[in-house]
């Protein structure tokens, strides 16, 4: 072996060079070079969402402007079957709907029914969501099968379960409630006033909408940093101050999604209090749905029922709008 094979380095070949003039493409003077996407450009997003937002506007666009159509006009049974045309009556129907007593009770009553029913669903979900915190993996397994299972049980077999349980002769609250000292709760009847009634159908419509929420706290409870959590009980906070000042903060935007959503489906209740009155539902009974569904299909003023839908949709845009600005100023803090 030779002294010049001794002391020469075999240099390994060299990769090709980004630099400009050096044989390798660039994006620029001494930038590598930027991959570009696929064609299509801003128009991709919106052909990959036209089928969804097609059939967004058959399925709820048709029937929203014919909702509004009906609002303006007169259309009753005559005009149902083809023996009259429709007619327009401008803001009559909301005139007279405005003016009336008993639908200003009606929104009150719903107002106070659905914060109700929010209230409960919140504090409950997010009491029994931290309460799965610190129970063991098989218990958390075990309930969380259980939220699911009521969860998916359909809402005509939930109200007449709940029928069942509250029943005046057979139900057994009021068996299980006789058998506490000093109480006489045999042959009840819950539903003989609206207060009562209504609390009942609160509760149902609580019980199924709390393991919804159960499940999306639990969720984000697994997000909140434990690095903090044990910062804030270094420096002397209590449970309740972890709470207030760590977790509940992280799941702000989560407890405001929640919430927006529980007003919407409880303005929006209808199957529970139609199935739990047999179809039927008296004076104190009626929410907004109820309502709207009896002036149009039992009293068959089309135009009157759909103009209180109309008022209805637009007090749940106001829900959402208040969901929105909140959702922004979480995002100008963030």
């Amino acid at each position: 072996m030779s002294a010049a094979d001794t002391t020469t380095a075999k240099v390994p070949p060299t990769r090709p060079s980004t630099v400009p003039g050096a044989g390798g493409g660039t994006g620029g003077a001494g930038r590598p070079a930027v991959p570009r996407r696929p064609g299509g450009g801003a128009a991709l997003p919106w052909t990959l969402l036209a089928p969804c937002l097609l059939v967004l506007l058959l399925v709820l666009g048709y029937p929203l402007a014919r909702l509004v159509a009906l609002s303006f006009q007169k259309f009753g049974q005559p005009q149902l079957w083809g023996f009259q045309e429709p007619e327009s009556v401008g803001f009559a129907n909301f005139t007279k709907i405005l003016g009336d007593g008993e639908f200003w009770a009606v929104v009150v009553r719903t107002v106070v029914f659905a914060g109700g029913a929010v209230i409960l669903t919140m504090v409950l979900g997010m009491l029994v969501a931290l309460l799965l915190q610190r129970v063991s993996g098989w218990v958390k397994t075990l309930v969380n099968i259980a939220l699911v299972a009521s969860w998916g049980m359909p809402i005509i077999v939930a109200t007449a379960i709940f029928k069942w349980l509250f029943d005046t002769d057979y139900g057994v609250l009021n068996w299980l409630l006789s058998r506490l000292p000093g109480v006489d709760m045999i042959g009840h009847n819950w539903f003989a006033g609206g207060p009562q009634g209504l609390a009942v159908i609160m509760l149902l419509v609580v019980w199924g909408a709390v393991p919804f929420v159960v499940i999306t706290l639990s969720a984000g409870l697994t997000q909140v940093p434990k690095e903090l959590e044990e910062a804030a009980r270094l420096d002397g906070a209590g449970s309740w101050g972890v709470f207030r000042y760590v977790t509940l903060p992280v799941l702000k935007p989560i407890i405001v999604m929640l919430t927006t959503l529980s007003v919407i489906w409880d303005m929006g209740v209808f199957p529970q209090v139609f199935v739990m009155r047999n179809g039927h539902p008296e004076a104190e009974f009626q929410l907004l749905t109820t309502y709207s569904y009896d002036k149009a299909f039992v009293v068959n003023d089309y135009g009157g029922g759909s103009a209180i839908a109309l008022v209805t949709v637009v007090l749940l845009l106001g829900a959402v709008a208040v969901y929105m600005r909140q959702m922004l100023k979480i995002g100008e803090v963030e």
